[in-house]
């Protein structure tokens, strides 16, 4: 069965919100596409619970919020604000500089797992989002380092972004066969995977072959498909439009239109 559609809404940071001031516009824009669902990256000085209402008006879910590591100091107020906006996916990630080494990478990870132990009592799971990083190797390793964090985080999720997986130049179908039970969230986004170029297209139009990458999630995990663009060489209003129309067209997710 087809997953309900979101859009990560740092793809609208500058066309629809400049400075991000807006942030009900947004939903509104978004709903009015026929996206069924948002995942955050932040809220932009708005109140969670004005958030909140907005969201329920438009028939809008907020899926996921991207908001960082939670550690022990930030995870009250982290979950405290997702709880408001009804969420209870709670993901983040690190930079190149933080997997440099085996150890870092195993460090990585351990600060991963401890987010999701902190967020259980919430009732909230922790899960990483990839680029394509992830998807390189130590010097003597036959494993990616996506693998390494997976392993050493057992209770942590991961959202796969798929595109900068194939950037990254691992087989996204293979990523999703292999860690099909960890992963109810992924990121969907298109482009001509040239390197060196990160700008992306509307799915649909790059070089993902979106139907048989889909079709690999185990369908009792995946939960959500979520759009995100990080830069376009189209408007990107439009682009997230055609998005749109495209997995819902071809069957692959489900909005409201």
């Amino acid at each position: 069965m087809a997953k309900p559609i979101a859009l990560q809404l740092y793809t609208l940071r500058e066309e629809v919100y400049p400075g991000g001031s807006d942030l009900p516009k947004v939903l509104k824009t978004v709903a009015e596409i026929g996206y069924v669902g948002v995942e955050t990256a932040g809220l932009h000085g708005h109140d969670p619970k004005e958030i909140a209402k907005v969201a329920a008006e438009l028939g809008i879910t907020i899926c996921g919020a991207h908001v960082g590591v939670p550690n022990s100091e930030t995870v009250k107020r982290i979950a405290d604000e997702q709880a408001v906006l009804g969420n209870t996916r709670v993901i983040g990630g690190f930079g190149p500089n933080d997997f440099e080494t085996l150890d870092a990478i195993k460090n990585a990870a351990a600060k991963f797992q401890e987010a999701a132990e902190l967020l259980k009592p919430y009732g909230m799971t922790f899960g990483f989002h990839n680029h394509w990083w992830e998807f390189e190797k130590l010097r003597g390793e036959d494993r990616y380092i996506y693998d390494i964090l997976l392993e050493e985080a057992p209770d942590v999720f991961s959202e796969l972004d798929v595109y900068w997986c194939a950037y990254g130049k691992a087989d996204p179908v293979a990523v999703l066969s292999k860690h099909r039970a960890r992963i109810p969230l992924l990121h969907i986004k298109d482009g001509m995977l040239i390197e060196g170029d990160h700008s992306h297209t509307a799915v649909g139009s790059g070089k993902l072959n979106m139907p048989a990458i889909i079709g690999a999630a185990d369908q009792t995990v995946l939960q959500w498909l979520i759009v995100e663009l990080d830069a376009c060489a189209t408007d990107m209003l439009e682009a997230v439009k055609k998005s749109y129309r495209y997995l819902v067209d071809k069957g692959l997710a489900t909005g409201s239109r």
